[in-house]
């Protein structure tokens, strides 16, 4: 049985060593890879150890799928990530965001970030969410606007990516901010539930 957050006709699932395969090509992903960390995982030897710690730890990190249901079964099309930052002021970060490219323009990395906030915030107990993206991955940068972060400041020229220095966009959204409305697609409102892979 493995932890898994549902709204309507997207789900979190936390990954399991069966998903390291997809993990590792979707974050080598061609579409994916330029927007990715450095130093992020994205080999199987990488991500399995990654995978089995968020199994063995999961209010302090997390390894998760995002899926979409198609005809009664639910179909891997992205992930994330999280890692607690400062467990004492409960502050947690959220990394690796990735959608695969067939399943892109449905708002799936808006629905996966927002559920991921509720869950880190409601269920783990954190009181801050923060992230950081390239200052080149605009679209990025607003998805997590959409998702209700706040652009909080900017790294300059902090990263060696792509041959020359890139800026850091930091984000970060607050326990009073958190929108909890009702269920409807694009908010973060949704249920846990514990179920199987399908």
């Amino acid at each position: 049985m493995t932890e898994t957050i549902v709204h309507a006709e997207l789900r979190l699932r936390r990954a399991e060593p069966a998903d390291v395969d997809f993990l590792a090509a979707l974050a080598s992903d061609e579409e994916i890879e330029p927007f990715v960390a450095a130093i992020s995982p994205r080999t199987h030897d990488q991500l399995l150890p990654e995978v089995q710690r968020s199994l063995a730890e999961p209010e302090a990190f997390g390894r998760l799928v995002v899926e979409v249901s198609d005809g009664g079964l639910w179909r891997l099309a992205g992930a994330l990530a999280y890692e607690a930052f400062n467990r004492r002021s409960r502050i947690v970060s959220v990394h690796a965001v990735m959608i695969a490219p067939a399943f892109r323009g449905r708002g799936l990395a808006e629905q996966a970030t927002r559920l991921a906030t509720r869950y880190l915030i409601r269920e783990r107990g954190y009181h801050r969410v923060q992230l950081e993206v390239y200052g080149f991955n605009e679209r990025a940068q607003r998805v997590f606007e959409r998702a209700g972060f706040m652009r909080e400041g900017v790294r300059r020229r902090a990263y060696w990516r792509h041959g020359e220095w890139q800026d850091g966009v930091l984000f970060g959204l607050l326990e009073e901010e958190l929108d909890d409305g009702d269920t409807e697609p694009g908010t973060p409102a949704g249920r846990k539930e514990s179920e199987g892979h399908a």
